[in-house]
């Protein structure tokens, strides 16, 4: 059974910083990419950041381009998201996913985590 547990959110003042972690369990780990999605109340989950298996390649979304840092450990099995500079419009629970390609959409990834809060104010 696929597992990925997120950790590390919370309540953060504008301009400040969090750390994102995603254990995972259940499955091969260094084979998958992985990625960070975020859904704000009534809006629409997006894309955040991707990594891909080896970590040789990641992508960002513009709006956090420069700001966040997505990394991985795979001796760990461990996905973390290294957020600085944070804004208002941050706020959001993030969620972790893995798949096989290291894709920006939704139906790139097969599996999700539960996810976790982060609220930026301002």
């Amino acid at each position: 059974q696929v597992q990925l547990v997120e950790s590390g959110g919370g309540l953060v003042q504008a301009g400040g910083s969090l750390r994102l972690s995603c254990a995972a369990s259940g499955l091969t780990f260094s084979s998958y990419a992985m990625g960070w999605f975020r859904q704000a109340p009534g809006k629409a989950r997006e894309f955040v950041a991707a990594i891909s298996w080896n970590g040789g390649s990641t992508y960002y979304a513009d709006s956090v381009k420069g700001r966040f840092t997505i990394s991985r450990d795979n001796a760990k099995r461990t996905v973390y998201l290294q957020m600085n500079s944070l804004k208002p419009e941050d706020t959001a629970v993030y969620y972790c996913t893995a798949g096989y390609r290291t894709g920006t959409t939704l139906r790139s990834y097969d599996y999700w985590g539960q996810g976790t809060q982060v609220t930026v104010s301002s």
